[in-house]
C-alpha cells in the first residue's frame, strides 16, 4: 500500500525492510473526492501528505476574496502547511483536491516520534524541504521578474501535466493572474 513513497524515499535515503515496516505503522492513507478540503483557513495542519494518485493545491484568500494558489501538488510531491503542521498554530491556507486524490499521511503526533525511530528520515526531509523552499523561490523570483506570457510559457514548458489537470481558475492563480488573462493567452497560441 505504501510502495510509491518507499520507492520515493529510496531515491534519497536507503530504508530496509525492517524500516519500512516501522514508518507503516506510522502512516496513514486517505482518499479525497476533488474538491474536498483536507485543511481549511483556521484549522490547524494535522498531516503531511504526500500524493500517490491525483492533484493537491495549497491556497489562501486574499483581502480582495480571491484563492490565490501557492503550491501545487501531483504523484511523489508531499504537501502540507509546514507552519501550521511543524508549530501546531492555526492555518492561514486552505489545502483542497483539485481531483480525486490518494495520500499517505504522516500525523502530527507522529512526526517526532518517525525520526526518533528512523534517524536517516531527517535527511530525506531535510532533502526534501530543500527543493521546497528551491522550488517557492524561483516561483517568486518569476513572478516579480517575468511577464504573465513569460510565466506561463515557461511552466507549460517544465510542468505541461499541470496544464493539462489543473482547472484553468487554479493555473491562473498560481501564476499570478485573472482566468480571463490565461484564456487570452491561450488564444493567442
Amino acid at each position: 500500500m505504501y510502495q510509491a513513497l518507499f520507492t520515493h524515499i529510496n531515491k534519497f535515503i536507503g530504508l530496509s525492510s525492517e524500516e519500512e515496516d516501522i514508518l507503516t505503522s506510522l502512516l496513514k492513507s486517505f482518499s479525497f473526492k476533488k474538491k474536498a478540503y483536507l485543511l481549511e483557513e483556521g484549522e490547524t495542519c494535522r498531516a503531511n501528505y504526500f500524493v500517490v494518485k491525483g492533484c493537491l493545491r495549497l491556497y489562501f484568500t486574499d483581502i480582495k476574496g480571491t484563492e490565490q494558489t501557492t503550491q501545487f501538488a501531483i504523484e511523489n510531491w508531499w504537501i502540507s502547511d509546514l507552519t501550521s503542521f511543524i508549530f501546531q498554530k492555526q492555518s492561514d491556507f486552505f489545502i483542497q483536491a483539485a481531483e480525486q486524490t490518494e495520500v499517505i499521511a504522516i500525523e502530527h503526533h507522529h512526526y517526532q516520534e518517525k525520526f526518533e525511530k528512523l534517524p536517516k528520515l531527517e535527511k530525506y526531509f531535510r532533502l526534501i524541504y530543500q527543493k521546497l523552499h528551491q522550488a517557492s523561490q524561483i516561483r517568486i523570483k518569476y513572478l516579480y521578474s517575468q511577464t504573465a506570457e513569460e510565466r506561463y510559457t515557461n511552466f507549460n514548458k517544465l510542468f505541461p501535466e499541470f496544464v493539462q489537470r489543473v482547472p484553468q481558475y487554479m493555473l491562473a492563480s498560481y501564476l499570478g493572474f485573472t482566468p480571463e488573462f490565461l484564456s487570452k493567452i491561450r488564444a493567442k497560441r
